[in-house]
């Protein structure tokens, strides 16, 4: 009984300490989604060049987009004419930090912890991006498609275009709107899992592992950052979920420069980006993506544990229980409470909004009452970005006017003229999805 009281008090510790600078992330995020249309991001990653590989660092580092959202976002830019190298390099910043993530860093880890994250975001992705255009040289350019009409842009409801676009009956939507939107709903929906796992992980090592446990067991720092780096790799947590398991970690023993390797790799790698990396761009790139990461994780973590003075990166780490930090000042009860309670109620929407969107979308549809209706499905998406990028390639496909998916039930509703499914699998195995078969009709 003990530990389950002391489970909820931590849990509930690290959810207030974090609550109000992510509530202020995901503003931030609403505003960059305003601030910065995806036809103005596509617009500076096509040339197989420096420029563009820093392009694509710079701008992967504020953008909010999890572990999972930022696979189909890269895939459709190098498949929208961007290099593989400015590819890789936005593949590799952008998981890695987002204005939410570097709220929450600074709010549980310290000042000094959220400044180094985004310039070893930058650096990598530099160094990743190089890496690749240098293994990828003798490569011909792939021809670049037409990002520039009304169908990729937001202002669907104005092209006229016939069908084409993804809804006919989409209304424009003011920015104020687009921006709290995105923010609470879209945004919360696609990270609001991943970040319920973090605090739970959180508390539960708070309460499971001893404090000595790592400086008793583990008591070189290098070797602990090897063995975090392993775990780290394949596992599949999003930047902003990652700052309370680091800072739990670092209470328990581990060295800064052990808990940085955690804050890159964790969400810079996963199974899933690793695979689609091999099958949608190479070996090669997938191995410099790899190799990038890895030497940035132990490179930056050595620097912090051997040459930066250690107590930058400790005095903002939770301690006492998570009761107060020494590096910045605390905020007032009534606002971190508060923060707190509209986090868990827009995150208990945006569950109520995904189950009856699943249950009312697409419950009227019937594949076979005409030719030129089909529903399939489609297996890996997880996230309102993953859904984004399949309706927008699919939906510029020949022969489809309608391209419609129900995210819940991983379902994607065609409409078209002549619609070839082997055709529309090799494009969504091209993004990083897997092509489940037609669902077909069962009476």
């Amino acid at each position: 009984m003990e530990y389950i009281n002391q489970f909820f008090i931590d849990f509930i510790d690290i959810l207030n300490e974090m609550s109000p600078y992510l509530m202020l992330g995901f503003l931030f995020a609403g505003i960059l989604k305003v601030a910065f249309p995806q036809k103005f991001i596509d617009k500076y990653l096509g040339q197989k060049n420096g420029k563009s590989v820093l392009y694509a660092a710079l701008l992967g580092i504020p953008l909010p987009l999890c572990s999972c959202g930022v696979i189909p976002t890269g895939i459709s830019f190098y498949k929208s004419g961007a290099s593989k190298g400015s590819s890789v390099s936005f593949l590799i910043s952008t998981p890695q930090t987002g204005v939410d993530s570097i709220l929450v860093t600074y709010s549980l880890l310290g000042l000094p912890f959220a400044i180094i994250r985004p310039f070893i975001a930058l650096l990598t992705g530099l160094f990743g991006g190089m890496l690749t255009n240098h293994f990828d040289k003798d490569e011909k350019e792939i021809p670049v498609q037409n990002t520039d009409s009304c169908c990729s842009t937001e202002k669907e409801s104005d092209c006229g275009c016939n069908g084409k676009c993804n809804t006919e009956t989409k209304k424009k939507k003011s920015p104020l709107y687009t921006m709290f939107k995105y923010a609470f709903v879209d945004f919360l929906q696609d990270i609001s899992k991943w970040l319920i796992i973090g605090l739970l992980l959180a508390a539960v090592i708070s309460v499971l592992i001893p404090d000595d446990f790592f400086s008793a067991y583990i008591g070189n720092d290098f070797i602990g950052m090897l063995v975090i780096l392993v775990a780290s790799i394949p596992l599949y947590i999003c930047a902003t979920s990652s700052v309370p398991v680091a800072a739990i970690l670092m209470m328990k023993g581990i060295s800064p420069g052990a808990a940085l390797v955690f804050l890159m790799a964790g969400p810079a790698t996963n199974a899933a980006t690793i695979t689609v990396l091999n099958k949608v761009l190479g070996k090669k790139t997938m191995w410099s993506y790899l190799l990038s990461i890895v030497t940035g994780a132990l490179l930056f973590g050595l620097l912090i544990d051997n040459v930066f003075p250690r107590e930058w990166f400790t005095m903002g780490a939770l301690h006492d229980h998570m009761g107060a930090h020494e590096g910045h000042w605390m905020l007032p009860d009534w606002l971190r409470w508060g923060s707190s309670i509209a986090l868990v109620l827009l995150i208990i929407n945006g569950y109520l909004q995904k189950y009856i969107s699943g249950k009312n979308k697409l419950k009227s549809t019937d594949p076979e009452i005409a030719v030129n209706k089909k529903l399939v499905i489609v297996n890996g998406m997880s996230c309102n970005h993953c859904k984004n990028s399949v309706e927008k390639h699919i939906g510029a496909m020949k022969n489809i006017t309608l391209a419609e998916v129900n995210l819940e039930q991983k379902l994607l509703q065609l409409e078209g003229n002549n619609i070839d499914l082997q055709i529309i699998k090799k494009e969504l195995e091209s993004l990083g999805f897997e092509f489940g078969g037609e669902v077909k009709n069962k009476n």
